[in-house]
């Protein structure tokens, strides 16, 4: 009996917000929410929740990482739940509103609608390549030849039978993706998939045939030549897209008594009529150049092409364009059969299993140690954004240098060796099941992972080891440490600053600390000074104080993220650069509305600068804080902790 979520569905939805939400979907291992306004989410509050295991916004998305198996229950119960859209993606004219085009780009739109259309056929096209590989490994003459059998023993039916199982989705691969296509962009999915299954009907000649010479388009009027689309991904897209904004003009311009009949049929007809009298072939004819220049520079001698791709792929990750990928290993696999790329963007995996191991040895922070097996196990199944966020791009950036490189050495070998998978859709442990159907290949691409894993290991323990991991956080004694406190300069929210929505703040680049939401009770919020100390930052565009203290403490207040770009509005600054305060003076203020206005975010971020220099730092565990509370317990050495025994 599977596990009822629907507790859990319920407060993710309550947390984001009904109102908030426009669409949800998932993939392999996230919920993927396209959201009117992603700064107003508790992502602490979601993070906290059992079972979610991150969230971040990326690909025009916000995504809260689940795992394998257990996101699809979580979903079903969100659609259960009936109060949101959950379907595979919505993004029309009629739901892009101009709040979203100014909090998503246009590159990050298309990556969320080509995330939402090739998601849903990833899992018929990996188990698709299974059974390609099993099939390959079974009647392989080496195997028969242990049952005392040759290939030609296995009988043509039994070979029929196993083509369906191995055939059926890459011959009608584009109605697929039509139909796809008509669910994300709310036509109607059956009318998606009759348009797609007329681009492959049996009754036009194949693509392939005609390409193979083996058979001739037909003449229609004898001028237009016609042929089916089979293997055409681009062409499946093209229609999809057009047969919706089609089907949404129809059901505007119809008679309501006849839009039920009619819609559809001139929906077809029309769609239809443009994709095979001329815009079908044209399409087609251009996703073959691409497949042509992906080929070429997957091919690119001395392994050249391989490593631009697999070092690329780590940093199209972080900044969530790496779902476009999706769509051109599609095409190869319409095209070839089989799918070089994803074996270069493997390796990214596998080198993110290296830094995370070489991690967990070397750390003697328990904490620290906890973090980075949680991504090493995540990592394993291909869920890398624990180790992403929370490893990579958290030290310094020097593990993510390292990913960089030793993905880019391992898919260097592997383009030179031309290795490829034969399916999509699985990542590190499980994606050797996508090469079992060539026992080179997977010879090849286990030897080239397992190297990838061991380099990545040698390199983080050589020039990437933080520091910070390498300092024991068990408790010390009271007679070793001097005691020092940060208070809050406003009232609020605390939030861990490794959920804060920047990257230069949660990696703790800036230092560790601590953020508060404000609590809003009035016009204009007021930044109270944190410690007694010396004034060593004051902005002229009162976003941001640094202070001081006689202890050699130093402190960063700063209001909000990218408010810089305000250029002082609705900011007033009460003190002076040098100016001695004492805790509780009153450093400035702002207005909240007027950062909100300018959809920015308005949390306050309480920094540590020169954090490295102390024993522990430890954010106050309370939920909430007053100005002048404590927020933050920070550890110095003494004298006697840095003389010699």
């Amino acid at each position: 009996m599977s596990k009822d979520y629907s507790a859990l569905a319920k407060q993710i939805i309550d947390i984001i917000g009904v109102e908030n939400i426009e669409s949800v979907t998932h993939c392999q291992t996230r919920l993927r929410f396209v959201v009117k306004d992603a700064k107003i989410i508790d992502k602490a509050k979601l993070e906290s929740l059992d079972l979610v295991k991150g969230v971040f916004f990326g690909s025009g998305q916000y995504q809260v990482i689940i795992g394998t198996g257990v996101v699809n229950d979580v979903y079903d119960a969100i659609e259960h739940l009936h109060v949101v859209n959950a379907i595979y993606g919505q993004e029309t004219a009629a739901t892009t509103t101009e709040s979203n085009d100014e909090h998503k780009i246009k590159l990050q739109r298309f990556m969320a609608m080509l995330s939402g259309i090739f998601i849903p056929i990833i899992p018929v096209i990996a188990a698709t390549g299974l059974f390609l590989g099993l099939q390959s490994a079974f009647t392989n003459a080496q195997v028969l030849k242990l049952f005392g059998i040759t290939p030609a023993a296995i009988p043509a039916s039994l070979n029929t039978v196993i083509s369906v199982l191995t055939g059926t989705v890459f011959s009608f691969l584009p109605a697929l993706i039509v139909w796809s296509t008509f669910r994300y962009f709310k036509g109607t999915p059956i009318v998606g998939i009759v348009i797609g299954l007329m681009l492959v009907s049996p009754s036009l000649p194949n693509a392939y045939s005609v390409a193979g010479g083996t058979a001739k388009a037909i003449m229609l009027f004898g001028k237009i030549p016609v042929i089916g689309s089979q293997g055409s991904v681009l062409t499946a897209l093209v229609a999809g897209y057009l047969g919706c904004v089609l089907e949404h003009y129809f059901h505007k311009h119809v008679p309501n008594v006849l839009d039920q009949i009619l819609t559809p049929f001139l929906t077809m007809l029309v769609t239809f009529a443009i994709m095979i009298l001329g815009v079908g072939p044209i399409v087609h004819s251009i996703e073959n150049v691409l497949v042509a220049g992906v080929e070429g520079l997957i091919h690119l001698p001395f392994g050249i092409g391989g490593f631009l791709i697999g070092a690329a792929y780590p940093l199209m990750v972080l900044v969530g364009i790496h779902q476009m990928m999706i769509a051109i290993e599609t095409s190869l696999l319409a095209a070839t059969k089989l799918n070089p790329l994803i074996t270069l963007e493997a390796m990214y995996g596998f080198a993110n299993l290296g830094v995370a191991l070489a991690m967990i040895m070397r750390a003697k922070s328990q904490k620290a140690k906890a973090n980075f097996i949680g991504a090493f196990s995540s990592q394993l199944f291909g869920v890398s954004e624990p180790t992403l966020f929370g490893v990579l791009i958290r030290y310094n950036f020097k593990p993510l240098i390292i990913t960089v490189l030793t993905s880019g050495l391992g898919a260097g070998v592997l383009s030179i060796l031309s290795v490829a998978a034969n399916s999509y859709g699985l990542a590190v442990v499980p994606s050797y099941l996508m090469y079992i159907y060539n026992v080179r290949n997977l010879l090849i691409y286990t030897i080239v992972s397992l190297l990838t894993i061991v380099v990545a290991f040698v390199a983080t323990n050589m020039f990437a080891i933080p520091a910070d991991i390498l300092k024991s956080d068990e408790p010390v004694t009271t007679d070793d440490v001097a005691d020092n406190t940060v208070y809050a300069p406003i009232d609020g929210q605390t939030v861990a600053l490794t959920q804060v929505n920047d990257p230069v703040f949660s990696s703790k680049m800036m230092g560790d600390g601590v953020a508060i939401k404000p609590q809003v009770t009035a016009d204009t919020v007021k930044i109270y000074a944190p410690q007694s100390g010396t004034m060593s930052v004051v902005a002229d565009t009162g976003h941001a104080y640094g202070l001081t203290t006689p202890e050699g403490l130093e402190l960063l207040i700063h209001i909000g993220i990218d408010t810089v770009s305000l250029n002082g509005q609705g900011f007033k600054v009460a003190v002076k650069l040098g100016q001695a305060v004492q805790q509780g003076d009153l450093l400035g203020e702002f207005t909240p509305a007027v950062i909100k206005q300018a959809k920015l975010d308005d949390t306050v971020m309480v920094i540590i600068t020169n954090s490295k220099q102390y024993l522990s730092i430890e954010p106050t565990s309370e939920p909430t804080v007053k100005a002048g509370t404590s927020l933050i317990a920070v550890q110095t050495a003494t004298v006697a902790d840095v003389q010699p025994a």
